[in-house]
């Protein structure tokens, strides 16, 4: 295939470009020409090298943006620029100071690079100043511990691609906070940082792709690598392994190693001194073990069934919520909330919680099984019905979430949440293979449940299993530290709150101590039969420096989360503090790196947004808005849809009609209660929006669907507009699930 580049006119104004205009080939633009990761995973740590090479093939100063996912518990800890013969190290600054230092280079004429956090999970690359011809290195590395699935497997994760997220609210005015398609909102007030164009299906290959992981068990009895959506190639002497993914793949989903290892002693208090010696860092594992007492439950599962759920994630999604509902005994009470636009209920059940008898979960089951992927996702007021419906506190409560993730306002749903969850455990089923890891993890945690991530139907079975026993009765709760010989320096726990243990799920617990490194750890906690229990470790010493930057990490995550919700007036300065003196990045500050040299003339030099690739199984999901990048190709598309559309839905039942397709349709409609929303003040903060008040709909009597407003017609939708395929409606109307009766296991 021959690719035609076209070059910048010279009477075409600098103007940025979204994805769309000047600087581009026939179907995009393309200044990101290669990423390389190279994983060094020692024991259960991993230290992380991402390279990303942007390439100017134009005759004018360019500058280009890349916005991309890193792991959501990776501590990002410094950044390299290289550009010719020139190496430049970054600098972590406060946010502002950054951007104003990066802004000065650009103009003065200099070569910088700019990194900036916007979700856990979700980060910004600016490079300006790349000389015609001239190619640029980008270098960040990273620390991560390797999250545990259970006590004999560990995960590495490495996301690839930024899937596009549903933005609701009401479009603010004034400036963009970013280059995205999608507008900023009162709900997602930095909508446009984390939209980046998508490539157009069938674009060639862009970015030469490649992933390198040498793993060096370091003691522990590793069994077994597997690679769960990529090929690789594996190559080792016994004592250290080297996968390397095939070459040719593209950025379109999660790469995914899972270590398998014999049964092992687990429980271990690693002290690692700083090099002062006035104060260290420490990591304790604990492996619980022995099986829980079951008590009476209630359960909210609550299923998002929007429109970026369709193909092979909802029919996972209906088989994950199925074999749960399977699990629920007579004295359990259960209610099952599906949702887009709406918040539908299995028919003769209410609209409280149902016993969990034959019959019910029968009914349950059939509710499952007819479901289909539309619409929206409107995730708060399913979210908040279940933790209305969870009171009792002489019962366990649980809520379980199953989505793929993929909203933008996770600030807005934690700071909702949060106060109302006290008493109820939240467990998060993430199914997709470019998940949104970090906002599912965050609601785990503030819930003291678990998230659970599956990538294929193949991983479905592995994963229930794991989901079946964290929504049974945990081993303890109330867990609290006690420490004897070693003190601890108040408020550096992490996580603040650790939540419950589960049989076979190692509870992680780091910290900083004063002092010498020596002394036990004991948590203790109360056993699911009212007895207490407890576990105790020894300190060892250890010189693993990453332990340090790990804690770092998970400490900034813990007070970015209190803030969210309304922590102290100081948090603010503590965050950035922290961030600052222990060299890791988070949403107040970013590493920026400056040429002292001069390179051209100065002045601003042409924007270009990296387009990104659609995620594979999205391609009847992906929204019109979100993936296209050509103008042209966008008017004949959205023709031809129209006319679909049209077709469809006057052929189509008035229940599986879709709803309004442009969630913030200018003027609002009057006829459409989505559309309904009266638009709150504007606030530009990056990590404390104003809370969008969001009234449930109105609930269908016993028996009946609401009934769904039919849709005005579109001509344009807006960008960043959730887009509904017509796909999706037609197989709303049937299922491909195939559950039995309800107590099948599928």
């Amino acid at each position: 295939m021959t690719v035609r580049i076209l070059p910048l006119p010279e009477t075409a104004p600098p103007v940025p470009d979204h994805g769309l205009g000047a600087l581009s080939t026939d179907r995009g633009n393309l200044p990101l020409d290669s990423v390389d990761v190279h994983a060094s995973i020692t024991g259960l740590a991993a230290g992380i090298e991402v390279v990303q090479g942007f390439r100017n093939p134009f005759d004018v100063p360019l500058e280009a943006t890349y916005v991309f996912p890193l792991p959501d518990r990776a501590a990002v800890t410094a950044l390299r620029m290289e550009a010719a013969d020139r190496v430049i190290e970054g600098r972590l600054k406060e946010r502002g100071q950054a951007r104003q230092d990066y802004d000065t280079a650009i103009a003065a004429g200099q070569r910088a690079a700019i990194a900036e956090e916007d979700r856990p999970d979700v980060f910004t690359m600016r490079v300006g100043n790349i000389l015609p011809g001239e190619r640029i290195t980008i270098r960040l590395s990273l620390d991560q511990l390797l999250p545990h699935e259970s006590a004999s497997s560990a995960t590495f994760r490495f996301p690839l691609v930024v899937a596009p997220r549903y933005i609701p609210g009401a479009p603010l005015d004034g400036e963009r906070a970013g280059s995205g398609v999608a507008d900023d909102t009162n709900a997602v007030p930095d909508a446009s940082r984390i939209s980046p164009p998508v490539l157009l299906p069938g674009f060639p290959n862009p970015v030469r792709l490649a992933v390198t992981v040498d793993i060096d068990p370091s003691g522990l009895p590793l069994t077994q690598i597997r690679s769960a959506l990529h090929v690789v190639a594996e190559e080792g002497d016994g004592e250290r392994t080297t996968v390397r993914l095939q070459p040719g793949e593209r950025l379109d989903r999660d790469f995914i190693l899972r270590l398998d290892f014999a049964p092992h002693e687990s429980a271990a208090l690693a002290l690692v001194p700083d090099e002062s010696g006035e104060e260290g860092t420490f990591s304790l594992t604990v492996l619980p073990s022995g099986e829980a007492r079951p008590r009476p439950r209630d359960v909210v599962l609550v299923l998002d069934r929007s429109g970026s759920m369709y193909g092979w994630k909802m029919v996972a999604a209906r088989r994950a919520a199925a074999r749960i509902v399977d699990t629920f005994r007579a004295e359990d009470r259960f209610a099952v909330l599906s949702f887009d636009n709406v918040i539908e209920r299995p028919r003769d059940l209410g609209s409280g919680l149902a016993d969990g008898t034959d019959r019910n979960r029968f009914r349950a089951v059939e509710h499952l099984a007819a479901l289909g992927a539309r619409g929206g996702t409107e995730m708060l007021a399913p979210l908040d019905e279940g933790c209305r419906l969870l009171t009792d506190p002489t019962r366990d409560r649980v809520l379980v979430l199953i989505t793929d993730g993929q909203v933008g306002n996770e600030d807005h749903l934690l700071a909702h949440l949060e106060p109302r969850l006290h008493g109820v455990r939240v467990h998060t089923v993430g199914i997709d293979q470019a998940v949104n890891a970090g906002f599912l993890n965050r609601l785990a945690a503030i819930g003291g449940g678990r998230c659970e991530l599956v990538e294929s139907e193949d991983r479905l079975d592995e994963a229930m299993e794991h989901i079946h026993h964290r929504i049974a009765a945990p081993l303890a709760t109330g867990l609290a530290l006690h420490a004897d010989g070693l003190e601890i320096v108040p408020d550096t726990v992490a996580p603040t709150r650790p939540g419950a243990l589960f049989p076979g799920v190692p509870l992680q617990i780091a910290g900083r101590f004063r002092g010498a490194p020596s002394g036990t750890l004991t948590v203790r906690g109360t056993a699911s039969d009212g007895t207490a229990w407890e576990q105790r470790a020894t300190g060892i010493v250890t010189k693993d420096p990453a332990t340090r930057s790990i804690w770092a990490r998970a400490h900034l995550r813990d007070l970015e989360d209190r803030y969210t919700v309304g922590g102290p007036g100081d948090l603010e300065q503590r965050i950035i503090s922290t961030s600052l003196r222990f060299g890791v990045l988070c949403r107040f500050t970013a590493f920026v790196a400056v040429d002292s040299r001069v390179a051209t003339e100065g002045g601003t030099p042409h924007k270009v947004v990296q387009p990104v690739e659609t995620p594979r199984g999205w391609a009847g999901a992906a929204p019109m808005a979100e993936r296209q990048v050509s103008p042209a190709a966008f008017a004949m598309d959205m023709d031809e849809d129209l006319d679909m559309d049209m077709d469809l839905q006057r052929s189509a039942p008035p229940h599986v009609r879709p709803p309004c397709p442009l969630h913030r349709c200018r003027p609002p409609p009057p006829a459409h209660p989505r559309c309904r929303k009266a638009p709150l003040p504007v606030t530009a903060h990056p990590l404390r929006p104003r809370p969008v008040p969001q009234a449930a709909p109105s609930a269908a009597p016993a028996g009946r669907q609401a009934p769904r407003p039919r849709p005005a017609p579109r001509l344009r939708p807006s960008p960043g507009s959730s887009r509904n395929w017509p796909t999706s409606w037609a197989a709303s109307a049937r299922s491909p699930i195939h559950e039995k009766s309800a107590s099948s296991t599928c």
